[in-house]
This record gives C-alpha cells, structure tokens and sequence, in this order.
C-alpha cells in the first residue's frame, strides 16, 4: 500500500457491524485481559454470613476494615439471578446462598447511601445524577431498597410516577435483583409511559418494530417485507431496517424505499421509518437529502468507554436530540445486556446496573428531545435481550429473567421501552422455545417487539419475533395495535370493520395491490398481482423469505415455510460445529495455518476469549512472518479465520473469489500486501487485532497499515455468509496495543447467493477509499 492511502481516522463500526461483533468478538482485548476473565470465572463472589440488620457497607466495613470498591461492586453483582457474563467479570455469586445473603445486604442498603457511592463514576454517570429529579429524589432519599420494593408492588401507578424520576440508574438497576419474575411482571403490568399523541406503550397495547433486513440491501427485499407485515396487521412503531452497507449511498436508497410506502399509504403521522447505521450517518443522509430521514437510531452503552466503541458521547446525542427541534419523530436507541462486558469496558460493574445505566442516558436524552418537541418527545427504547449469545447468557430461563429486569428498568425510568426476546443460532434456546418465552414475558406488557416474516432473520442470523407470533400473542392475551394504524388495516382491508381478519389476512400480494392503487396505478388487479408474484419470486430467490398464508391455525406458518425455517434452525447448528478441514487448509494459496488459544469447538463457542489470543507457537510464527519481511513490510496482511460457521470459508466459491478479486484491486492501486494468508482456526475478530500488533508493532509510528479479517459469520441463513474486518491505524497505534472495533469497517453478508465475494472486494476497496477521504473521524456533526 503506497504511504498515505489509508487514513488514519477510521469512520467507526456502525449497527449492524457491532451486533455482529457481539457475536463474533467477546471480552478480552488483549491476552492480559484474557487472563484476567479466566481468573475472575474461578474466583466468584463467596459471602459466608451476614449480621442481622447489617448493609452493604457495614458488611463492607467488617470484612475489609474500611469501604472497598472492588467488594463493593461484587456484593451488588452477586445479589443478580445467575448469569454467565457476571460470572466472567468476577461479579457473580458462587452460590444460592451468596446470592441470598448480598440480596438481603442490599434490602437493608439505603438509596442515599447508593447515590453516594457509585458503582462506578464517569461522565455517563454523572449526566445521570444531573438529570434525576432532585426534588423527588430528597423524599425517597432514606428509603432502603427493600423499603422502595415494597413501594412498587403495593402503589398505583400515580404514585409510583410521583417519585421514579427521583431515582438513580443505580438505584433502579438494584431493585430488581430483590424481585422474583412475578413480581417483576406486577410492577411491569402497573407502569405504562405512552408516546404522546398515540397508544404506543399504553396498557393493553403491543405493536411492532417492523424489521425488514435483506442480505443485499436490495429495496424490493425490504418492500415486500413490510407489505408482508401489513398482510398480518403488525407494524405501528417503527419500520426499521439494519442495513448491511452503511455507506451514504447505500442508506438513503432505503430511507427513500421506506419512506415511499410511508408516503403512498399516507402514513406519515402514524409511523416513522428508520434505517439503522450509525446516527452520524444517518445525519449526513438527511443533510444530503433533505426529507429522506423520519426516527433517528443509535445504540447505546452503560458506560463511556464503551460508548466511545459506538463512537458516540454523551454530547454527541444530546445534541443530535436538540437537532430534532419541531419535528414530529425524535430519536430510538437499542440497549442489551452484556455489550459493556464483550468489549472489556464494564469496569467492574455487573450486567444488570449498566443496563439500567443506558435507560438513564435515554431518560436524560428524553429531558432534552421534550424541550424542541412541542408535541411530546417520541423516544423509545429497544432491548434487545439475548443477541449477544452464551458467553452473556445462555437459557431459555435467563432470556426470560433478562426481559423481565429490563422491562421494570425501562419503565421505572419513564420510558416507552419494547423487547426483541431473541436467541442466536449457538444457545441452546430454540425455536419452541421462543414461543414459551414469548408467553412468559407478555404479562409485563412490553410497549412492543420485534417482527419479520418468519423467526429466522435473513441478514442477522439469530432468532426473534415473527409477524405471526404477533397475531398468536395479541390473541391470547387481548393486546390491541395503535389505534391510527389499526385504522390503517381497517382502510387497505386486511382488517374488516368489526375487527377480524379479512379473506387478506397473510397476503402480501393484496397489500401490494393496494399500495399500487394508492399510487394511481390504473392496471387490472390480475395484472398487478402477476407482476407481484414475480416479485415475490426474486425477493424469495435472493434468500429472503416471505410468510404467506399460514396452517392450521392462523398464527402458525405455512407448513412448508415452517420446515424450511426448522431446516435453517438445523443446518446452523450443523454450521456451527463445522471445521475447517486439513484439505481446504493446505489449498489456500501461501498459507500460514495458526491456531488460538481455544482447546476444541466447544472450548471456542462456551469461552470466546480463548479465541483472541493466538497459542504461543502460533505467535511464533506471525514474528516469523515479520522477520522474513526484512526492511521492506508490506502495508496489509489478509487473515482468515473460521469464525461461527467455518463453511462459510470452505463453501465452493466464497474464499477464492474474494481474495483473487481483492488482491488484483489492491495491486493495481499500488497497494503491496503481504504473500501470506495467516489462517486462524478457531478465530474470533480480535485475533485479528492482535496479530496486526505483532505484524506492525515495529513499523514506522506514522506509516498506515491494515489488516482485512475474512471471518465466518454466524450461521443461520441460506448463504454460510462470511465478513471482512477492515482495520487501519498508523505503526504507534499498532505498537501500544490495544487495538480495537473503534478502529475498525465492515464489509458484511458475504456470499456466492448474497453480496457476490468480487463485489464484496470491490465494496473493500471503496470503503478504503472513504477512509482516506475523512480527515476526522466519523463524527461528522457533533465530534
């Protein structure tokens, strides 16, 4: 690579990129820290006995002598239900009875008391204290949190209102550990916060984020998708699209693709429409093409640091919430246990506070949104529970549990908060199971869930809420959709006037029909349903599957969608287990085999770490690789790794493709890489960071180099799809270690059936090319 092509700002991990490292990647960034994790999981938190009417602090003082952080933060972590993340950060009890003694610490722990001593103090948390009601907070400020328990299972409504803006995240976040799922669901199903002018999150109600992901991008894809949702009368809060290509370009081809069925149906003050790259994006989208923009989206962390992997501050989405002055649709963030703990930034807190932390920024963005917006802020919240995978969780009980705790943090904190109840294809939690879930979580009343045409998302790979799942669920406990969208079923005639499903019920050629009527389209209905037919097929051909009809009951798919989607459950675990063979090793051309830390499959899937660290003969042969490079080190280096699903690298078509297209694109532009390809069995995305450190430690501090990580995403889908990692920083950046997502682009759903490997390669080197054209980082408006 000629000096100078690579910038040395990268434009920062968007949505999708970080929902697939989350699956991908895990906690460790380097081997330290790895060691570390490894320790804290053998050495959980033991408490032997507490003294009647003793607290955290008095149990605190007695076993240390004085306050201790560090004891602090496990008392609090050991009183949560079992979870495997708060096990690996050292923060989870080694037993019931730990368990049951830091639970009644806390109950006799005072808020003020908490207030007084954070969990941990940055300046997300101090955003927090800044915007909790200090008025309302000075008359609960003595309660004991068993006292504030008790408040909640026995008040109204009203007077709980009265006092939850007075409350801390930290105080909200300790409170359900003292609760069991039934009284989780009771203070749930009393708490409704309802986004102004609608029904949206009041009791009785559920709706849906329509979620119409395609592996391409491909705005027919994401069309019909929605057609297929307004077929089963499910979508009234959000129609929003994880896009794969984050690109500018990219993005507003499906905002204008939303936007125009929002448009046609004239539904624009009923439903917003949102595509989910990274909220700087999206700005320089609407900045570009004015109008193309309704919701704004962004994910959110518990803590600075790992905010900062998102590439946001405090600042940043404080300002964009300013910039939403008198429109009708603010701003929608996406939360989840267990993100803070995959990128090593918990600092010690346990998984439940820091997801309690993230609704206090939300609650603190809401202050702000209510003051531009005349109307009433329209801010809601996604959990987005159980996505991460088993080093977070791994059971159909903890899925449940984690729901639960966050639905009473979300409300407690005045939100609209909905629920994406998801597993991904290497938990245990299966499809039958979601449905068992689904059932015990309904109670609550979340404000809304997720929906696509079956459980199995087509781009994503994980399991979550079908549209039919919605009709079975509003079915059995009475949930009603908005009113004004209800309406909108009425009118295209899915819905009949007294309130039951039409003969149109599941049929998304009707809808088309309709919304090209609504277009003025004068063609016979014949005429207009072959042409949809034929879409259908294209749509269906790319991967995408459309749920149409259903069998024996209405909530059931049809019965040949339904083995198809059992098949995709089946082969992902079958894809999962795969490895890469010694065959397909010995044909990659100058390959380099080299291993990680992970003993076997099992050890890889059940521990992530030990797939970020590189066996000490293996890091002996990376330092050979240098050496043999002399004076004269290239600018790049491909490594590949088997990831999740090692056939989505040995699949025919899918490795040879890419690398012959992407090092003829690099060649010509000037690029020189290394001969090598370093193969990483059992790798995970930061084996590749920490290879790039050895490679590079050593180079000129202000010479660019990179690294593209070819890795097996998870499976799931029809396409065994495999990413690449683009990761560029200059020779001082690689030599001080700790290189990480924030440094780092994606090129992702890679697949011989979905993004081709020679158009992936060609996308390689355009993002390179954004890369070198930004001169700041990806904070385009609000550094």
């Amino acid at each position: 690579m000629r000096k100078g092509l690579f910038s040395n700002q990268s434009a920062g991990l968007y949505r999708r990129d970080l929902l697939i490292i989350a699956g991908t990647a895990a906690a460790a960034l380097s081997s330290s820290r790895h060691a570390a994790q490894a320790a804290a999981r053998e050495h959980a938190v033991r408490i032997v006995e507490v003294k009647p009417d003793e607290d955290v602090f008095a149990y605190i003082s007695r076993m240390k002598g004085s306050f201790d952080q560090k004891t602090y933060q496990q008392v609090i972590g050991a009183a949560n239900d079992f979870k495997e993340g708060d096990q690996t950060i050292g923060v989870g009890a080694e037993d019931d009875a730990t368990r049951r003694y830091a639970r009644s610490l806390l109950t006799r722990t005072t808020i003020s008391n908490l207030h007084q001593h954070p969990l941990f103090e940055d300046d997300l948390q101090r955003l927090i204290w800044e915007t909790t009601d200090k008025a309302q907070f000075e008359q609960i400020k003595e309660w004991t949190l068993g006292d504030l328990k008790e408040f909640l299972l026995k008040e109204p409504e009203e007077s709980i209102k009265a006092i939850m803006n007075g409350l801390t995240s930290d105080a909200i976040g300790c409170v359900p550990k003292l609760m069991s799922n039934e009284e989780l669901i009771t203070v749930s199903q009393k708490i409704f916060n309802v986004m102004p002018g609608t029904k949206l999150g009041a009791k009785g109600y559920m709706g849906a984020r329509i979620q119409p992901n395609s592996p391409t991008d491909h705005p027919d894809d994401i069309m019909w998708q929605v057609f297929d949702a307004f077929s089963y009368a499910t979508g009234d809060i959000v129609i929003g699209t994880n896009p794969v290509d984050s690109t500018v370009d990219s993005v507003v081809t499906v905002e204008r693709a939303l936007k125009d069925i929002v448009d046609t149906f004239k539904l624009g003050d009923v439903i917003p429409w949102c595509v989910l790259a990274h909220i700087d994006v999206q700005s320089e989208v609407s900045e570009r093409f004015p109008g193309t923009v309704s919701t704004m989206f962004q994910s959110l962390a518990g803590t600075d640091d790992c905010n900062k992997i998102f590439d946001i501050t405090n600042e940043k989405i404080l300002k964009y919430a300013q910039a939403k002055a008198g429109e009708r649709y603010g701003l929608y963030f996406e939360t989840g246990q267990g993100s803070e703990f995959t990128n090593s930034v918990a600092n010690g807190v346990d998984m439940v506070v820091l997801e309690s932390r993230k609704y206090g920024f939300s609650r603190a963005v809401g202050i702000e949104l209510a003051k531009v917006q005349p109307e009433g802020a329209w801010l809601h919240v996604n959990d987005v529970a159980g996505f991460i995978g088993p080093e977070v969780f791994k059971s159909r009980e903890q899925l449940v549990r984690c729901c639960l705790e966050d639905m009473v943090m979300g409300k407690l904190h005045g939100l609209t908060i909905g629920l994406d109840v998801c597993t991904t294809l290497h938990m245990t939690v299966s499809l039958d199971d979601l449905d068992w879930c689904q059932d015990q979580i309904m109670p609550a009343n979340p404000a809304y869930l997720i929906a696509l045409p079956t459980k199995n998302d087509p781009m994503l790979s994980y399991l979550t809420t079908a549209f039919q799942d919605h009709v079975r669920v509003r079915d059995k406990f009475g949930f009603k959709v908005n009113d004004a969208m209800w309406d909108f079923y009425k009118r295209i005639g899915v819905v009949g006037e007294d309130g039951r499903f039409t003969r149109y019920y599941g049929d998304p050629l009707w809808v088309y029909y309709q919304y090209r009527l609504a277009k003025g389209d004068g063609r016979p209905q014949d005429a207009i349903y072959d042409e949809g037919r034929e879409k259908v097929r294209e749509v269906e051909a790319r991967g995408v599957d459309l749920a149409m009809g259903h069998g024996e009951k209405i909530w059931d798919l049809n019965p040949a969608l339904a083995a198809k989607v059992r098949g995709l459950y089946d082969d992902a675990k079958v894809s999962l287990w795969a490895e890469l063979t010694p065959g397909f090793i010995a044909a990659v051309p100058n390959v380099v085999p080299v291993r990680t830390l992970s003993k076997d499959r099992n050890d890889y899937i059940a521990h992530p770490t030990t797939g970020e660290t590189l066996s000490p003969e293996s890091i002996g042969e990376i330092e050979r690789i240098r050496a043999s490079w002399g004076n004269d080190m290239p600018k790049g280096q491909i490594v590949i790794s088997d990831g999740l699903n090692a056939k989505a690298i040995m699949d025919d078509g899918h490795l040879a493709p890419y690398l012959e297209e992407v090092r003829k694109l690099l060649s010509d532009a000037g690029v020189t890489m290394s001969e090598d390809n370093i193969l990483v069995t059992s790798g995970r995305v930061r084996a590749g960071y920490r290879i790039g450190e050895t490679l590079f430690e050593k180079s000129d501090p202000d010479s660019l180099r990179g690294i593209l990580h070819i890795i097996g995403e998870r499976p799931g889908t029809t396409h065994h799809a495999y990413s690449v990692y683009i990761t560029v920083a200059k020779g001082k950046r690689w030599s001080q270690k700790g290189i990480d997502h924030d440094a780092t682009r994606l090129v992702s759903n890679v697949a011989d059936t979905a993004l081709h490997p020679r158009d992936a390669a060609r996308e390689t080197l355009t993002i390179i090319r954004e890369i070198v054209g930004k001169q700041v980082n990806n904070s385009r408006r609000y550094g």
